[in-house]
Order: C-alpha cells, then sequence, then structure tokens
C-alpha cells in the first residue's frame, strides 16, 4: 500500500531519510518543506517529490502527505511537532524529540488527545543488530545485565555558526549522547538514580559529557564528545555473557556474542587486537552479520508506516515516555555547573 512521506528540513539527515524510503515498501516523498523556496524545488527535484513547499501549514494540509518526518534544527522539533499533530497528522522526529521533558511532555499528551501517532527518531532502536542484541537479552542469553558501556564521540571543531555548538540546542549530549543513553533505556528501563558532569564549550554548551545511570543490580556508563573520536562501541555485560555493538554502534552491523561476562576483550578488540584475542584467548565468541541496504532509517520508517497502519499512537520499540526520560536525564546532568577541563 503506498504511504506518502512529508519531509520538513532539506539537510544532511532529511536527504539520508529521503534515500532511505526506497528500502521502504511503499513509501514514497508526497512533499518537502523548506524555509526557502528554492531549497524545497532542488530537494524535491533530487528526490522525486510530489510537491514543493515554503509554507509549513501547506504541506500539513496536503492530502498526500500521510505522515511528517521533522529534520529541522533541534530547537523547532517540537513546536513543528505539535503543529503537525494539530493538523492530524503522524509525526516522526528527529532527535532529540524535543530540548526538554516538559516540552516532550506536550507532545505526547497532544497526541494522545488527537489520537495521532508521534514517535522519536531514534532510528538505531531498529537496526537488525540492536533488536537481535535486545532478543538476546530478552531470552536470558547472556544473563540478567549488570552493566552497559558505551561511548560515542566525533571532533567537532567550534567554528562561528557550528550547529554542534548553537546556544539553543547544540551540544554533545543531544546531539550524541542522546543515542546511548536510549539504547541504556531500552535495554534496562529507567535508573533508580543518575549522576554526571559535562565540560563547556566556549559556547557555553557541553564539548563533552559522562553520565551514570544507576539501577538495583546494574550501572550503565555513557560518555560523548565533539573533542575526540571515541571508540564509539556498545557492550551489553550480563552475568553471563557479554554482547558487543561495533563502532559505530548507532548503525552497527555486526553483533558479537561472548560466552563469558569479561567486558575487557570486546573493548581490546575495538582497539585493534582483534587478531592477538581471535585465537584460544576468545573462546565462545560468536559474530553475526546483520547487514542492510542504505544508511538505516528505512527500519524507523517502515515502524512508523506499520503503527500509522494498525492506528496506533505510539511506538511499541520507542515509546514517547522513554524519550522524555531520555531528556529528563540530559538536563539533570546539564543542571550542574561545568566540571574543570
Amino acid at each position: 500500500m503506498a504511504f506518502g512521506w512529508g519531509i520538513v528540513g532539506t539537510g544532511a539527515i532529511a536527504r539520508q531519510f529521503a534515500a532511505d524510503l526506497t528500502h521502504a515498501p511503499g513509501a514514497h516523498i508526497a512533499a518537502v518543506h523548506s524555509r526557502s523556496p528554492e531549497k524545497a524545488e532542488a530537494f524535491r527535484a533530487a528526490f522525486k517529490a510530489g510537491r514543493a513547499y515554503g509554507d509549513l501549514d501547506a504541506l500539513l494540509a496536503d492530502g498526500a502527505v500521510d505522515a511528517v518526518y521533522i529534520a529541522t534544527p533541534n530547537a523547532a522539533h517540537a513546536e513543528q511537532a505539535l503543529l503537525a499533530i494539530a493538523a492530524g497528522k503522524p509525526v516522526l522526529v528527529e532527535k532529540p524529540l524535543a530540548l526538554a521533558g516538559a516540552d516532550a511532555g506536550r507532545i505526547e499528551a497532544a497526541a494522545l488527545a488527537k489520537g495521532t501517532f508521534a514517535m522519536e527518531a531514534m532510528w538505531t532502536r531498529f537496526l537488525p543488530a540492536v533488536r537481535r542484541a535486545r532478543a538476546k537479552v530478552a531470552l536470558g542469553e547472556i544473563g540478567p545485565i549488570r552493566a552497559i558501556r558505551a561511548n560515542l564521540s566525533y571532533v567537532h571543531d567550534e567554528t562561528p555558526g557550528s550547529r554542534f555548538y548553537e546556544p539553543q540546542g547544540g551540544g554533545a549530549l543531544y546531539d550524541l549522547g542522546v543515542y546511548p543513553i536510549s539504547l541504556a533505556l531500552h535495554f534496562l528501563g529507567h535508573p533508580e538514580s543518575v549522576s554526571g558532569r559535562w565540560f563547556a564549550a566556549q559556547s557555553g554548551v557541553d564539548k563533552s559529557a559522562e553520565v551514570e545511570l544507576h539501577y538495583d543490580r546494574a550501572v550503565a556508563r555513557l560518555s560523548c564528545g565533539f573533542d575526540r573520536t571515541g571508540e564509539n562501541s556498545l557492550l551489553v555485560e550480563g552475568t553471563t555473557g557479554t554482547l558487543r555493538l561495533r563502532a559505530p554502534f548507532l548503525k552497527a552491523q555486526r553483533l558479537t556474542h561472548y560466552s563469558r561476562a569479561d567486558s575487557e576483550i570486546p573493548l581490546l578488540e575495538e582497539r585493534g587486537l582483534s587478531k592477538i584475542l581471535s585465537g584460544w584467548l576468545v573462546p565462545g565468541r560468536k559474530v553475526e552479520q546483520l547487514r542492510f541496504p542504505g544508511g538505516g532509517l528505512q527500519f524507523e520508517a517502515i515502524a512508523v508506516m506499520d503503527a500509522v497502519r494498525q492506528g496506533k499512537t505510539q511506538s511499541d520499540l520507542m515509546p514517547l515516555d522513554e524519550s522524555r526520560a531520555a531528556l529528563a536525564i540530559i538536563e539533570q546532568v546539564l543542571s550542574q555547573p561545568p566540571s574543570a577541563a
């Protein structure tokens, strides 16, 4: 069945989403919006979209649009999501869903009142490798989780006008840290307590941060930053085994299962010592290749299409309360004074 997407925004992530829709059966781009009509038209031509709009209300009134994907700067997400919901359009909002838990709550309340689907575009949750890892945990293949370790860091210099350092909506936690935080919630649920620290850039936003989520019998140690390129892997350590999503974990296509509860060996492998460790030192290691075409955004698009067709207002895999929880964690960490370098 044909499904028409309206794309709001024409930047890099919007272009990746448009390209990946070719791997989502039935999907097509019904319309695109940009504040610049010229950019909207160029995007429409490049991806053979139906219509180009310079006015958001016009796109939201287009009957050919079955759902809206919002891929604009972070500070615009909440208000544009609320406009889409008010227009009765199911909405997929690029991460972060909003810049505050209260705004995420407004989105959730509006979607519930309108009976309209809404979801944060935390696309990593929908990847085959991540779904496979979660299934292994659910089946008890590594025992109860006792620790999660994840880092996501890429160098971004602080240059004038950089979106990464914008005082409103910039910072490493909103751009990168939200991924490991969301996956920790995905595997372990809501934490009992949160601790962390952050380091300030010249613009005042966080250039790097460390977060710990504390549970009764587990801890998630997470970090992110623009000041370095990190290992960018994710480890889920259970009492009887360990899972590793190979770097970069946010678009993982390989899952490694170690039949022993030892997080050091996976970390050493990630650091390039796999040839040394691949023999007798790593018994019981099983690698699953879970490759896919494109950039991987098609899986979240397919999930939204299925949910909308079923009349759902939320995703079972990416519920809005977990988007709110992730934002609350970020807010709690950033509410503290920055740490000294």
